[in-house]
Formats: structure tokens, sequence, C-alpha cells
């Protein structure tokens, strides 16, 4: 125990701040279970932005969520002004007595100032000035190495430096599709004559290109899906962005000689795209926060990584052995994981893209055993 660990009995209401991209709030999730196990009469809040609101709508453990909207800025002055201060007298109503603020943004200290909670943790931040310093009780030391640290266990880092030893079992995504999406992609799986654990779901692109495998292979992988006895459903994310590499994957098909797969790219809200893959037999994708929806939702996962960091960014769960797969090719590219937007900056990440058919095949085969 730290020797400034936190009376939880001083505690009743906390804020969790996690303002950041869609994969990086459901990856936060564990913060809220591992709180409320180790809490059960605090009420847990939480602070998103508001197109990143789904990956924790519907939590169980959650009590609010507050949701700072991007278009604000788009309002004016006077109308972004008048929305933030909505905001701040919506939370500062509920009195906070906790703020885990676990990112760096500079807007973590603002709310500690303003709500003044008697504890407030943030991780430290090399550089900062006193502002940032001063705005705190409690900071978790930046971690060495971190790619070979999970960003769920960073995000649990914030209860431990409090004293809070996150229980095992409390340390899953939580991901709730809610009544509607499951009833919408219920009514789409019977119209496409699929049944739940009886498809494969691909979800090829990424919002970086970078990020992204070849057309060619994935529908080599879907001809293989299919010969094993499997039919496939491709998803992406709606707009040309993700559309063109599923128009790719599907010109691919026809050129081998086989029938467009199953699509409802661009059809799925984030709920809908977690109630689809939570019926597959498999996932298939690349890094992206719909290969973290897989996870939570319990689906065995097969993952590609190039330029990004599998320690730091894989699928995440307390799965049975085997259950997720990561296809990499370390051994040929000791430079990865870079992060870089391809290499020397060029788009395209030599280390993904040399990933083969066979290499991505040997990690979904054994999962598809039926």
């Amino acid at each position: 125990m730290p020797f400034d660990a936190i009376n939880l009995s001083q505690v009743r209401r906390v804020l969790v701040t996690k303002l950041r991209h869609h994969g990086d709030v459901l990856l936060a999730s564990p913060v809220l279970s591992a709180l409320k196990a180790a809490a059960p009469h605090v009420e847990v809040d939480a602070l998103v932005y508001t197109d990143t609101a789904e990956m924790l709508d519907g939590h169980p453990d959650l009590s609010q969520l507050h949701c700072i909207d991007r278009g604000w800025k788009k309002l004016g002055l006077i109308g972004q002004g008048t929305a933030e201060w909505a905001l701040f007298t919506q939370m500062k109503a509920r009195q906070y007595d906790l703020l885990i603020h676990l990112t760096e943004h500079p807007r973590g200290a603002w709310l500690s100032r303003l709500l003044k909670p008697r504890y407030a943790v943030a991780p430290r931040v090399n550089g900062r000035g006193r502002f940032w310093k001063n705005s705190f009780t409690h900071f978790v030391s930046p971690i060495m190495g971190s790619g070979r640290r999970h960003v769920v266990e960073q995000n649990l880092d914030a209860l431990r430096r409090l004293g809070i030893q996150p229980a095992l079992d409390k340390r899953a995504l939580t991901l709730v599709p809610g009544v509607d999406a499951d009833a919408h992609v219920s009514v789409r799986l019977q119209s496409l004559g699929l049944k739940p654990g009886g498809f494969v779901h691909l979800h090829p692109p990424s919002r970086w290109h970078f990020k992204c495998w070849t057309a060619d292979g994935w529908a080599e992988i879907i001809a293989r899906v299919r010969a094993a006895g499997w039919p496939v459903v491709l998803t992406a994310a709606p707009g040309d962005k993700e559309g063109r590499l599923i128009d790719q994957i599907q010109q691919a098909l026809v050129r081998q000689n086989e029938a467009p797969a199953l699509s409802l790219a661009g059809a799925l809200s984030l709920k809908e795209l977690g109630a689809l893959t939570g019926q597959a037999k498999l996932f298939a994708g690349v890094d992206s926060a719909p290969m973290h929806i897989a996870a939570a939702m319990k689906t065995p996962v097969v993952v590609l990584f190039g330029p990004s960091g599998e320690g730091h960014w894989g699928p995440w769960g307390l799965p049975r052995e085997g259950q997720h797969q990561v296809v990499t090719r370390s051994a040929q590219f000791n430079c990865r994981p870079c992060g870089l937007d391809g290499c020397g900056g060029g788009k395209v990440s030599e280390c993904l893209t040399s990933i083969t058919v066979d290499d991505v095949w040997a990690g979904m085969a054994p999962l598809l055993i039926k």
C-alpha cells in the first residue's frame, strides 16, 4: 500500500475521465468495474467525448455519463461557452470526492481545480509546470518500456496509486450493446441467412491506412474461411475512407473467381457492431476499435499488428488459453513496434503488408474447428 493511500470511506462519488478515441475509452471500462468492486457504496461517473459515449453507455457500474461534444467549437464563443458551462454545472452538482484523470489532457487539471475533489490522480507528465503538478494529490509514475505493458493495466495503475488493488476478475472489458442493437442485428442476421455462432466477422479497415493489410490478402482469407465451411460478414465504418478497402476486397474476390462477401460495411453503429461480433464464431482484423469491441464481447480474436505494439494495444481479456491470436512479422522487422505512420512516414507499413496469408490462416484455422 502507498503511504498516501486514500480512505475510501470518505469517497461517495468519483469522476473518471477518458478524453481519447473509441478504443481508448473501451479499454478504460475495467477502471469502473474494479473501483465499484473495491467500494460498492461509491457512485462512479465518467466524462468522455460524445462520439465515444457508446463505449461506456450501459456499463453496469456507471452512474452518470457526462459528454463533451467536439462540435461545440462550431457554435462560436458564446455557444461553446454556454455548453461548457452547462456541463460544468452538471458535474459540479455531483460533488465529487475523487477525480481519476486517465490521460494527459490539460482539461483534467482545470477540472480538479474547479470541481475541488478531496483526491485527484493523474499521470505524471514530464515538462508540465506547476499548474499541472499542483492540481492533483496523486500521480501515476510513467512506465519505462510502456509498449510492454497493456493500456488496460496502465489505466488500472491509477487505482493502484490510490491504494486500490484491482481484483483479477474485475479487469475484463465491459461493453453492453443494448436491447435495440441486439434486436437490429438479429434482424440483419436473419436477412442474411446467418445463425448466431455460425459466421466469421472480418473488419479489415482501420481509420489509419498504415495499420491496414492488403485487399488481396483478405480476399484469400475469405476464400479459405468459406472452404472451411464458414460464411463471412465484412464490416467497416461509414464513409469512403474505410469503404474503399471493402470495395477492393470485393473486387479481389471477383478476380479470384469468388462471390463477393456478405457486407454490412457502413451500416452499423458501434453498439450494433458489438452485437454483431458478439454473435460471431471468430473476429479477424487489425489494430482498431472493432478489435477491442470483439475482445470485450468475448469473441475469439485474430489480429494483425504492424507498427503498433501488441503488448500495449493487443486484444485484452482473461481468455481461455489460445483464444486470442496476434499475427506479426517481428522476427523479420526488429524495428517494430515503431509507432510511425508507415515506413519513413510513407503510410505503408512493410512489417504489416509482408504478413502472408499463411501467417493469418495459421492463427485462424485452429479457432474455426467446429
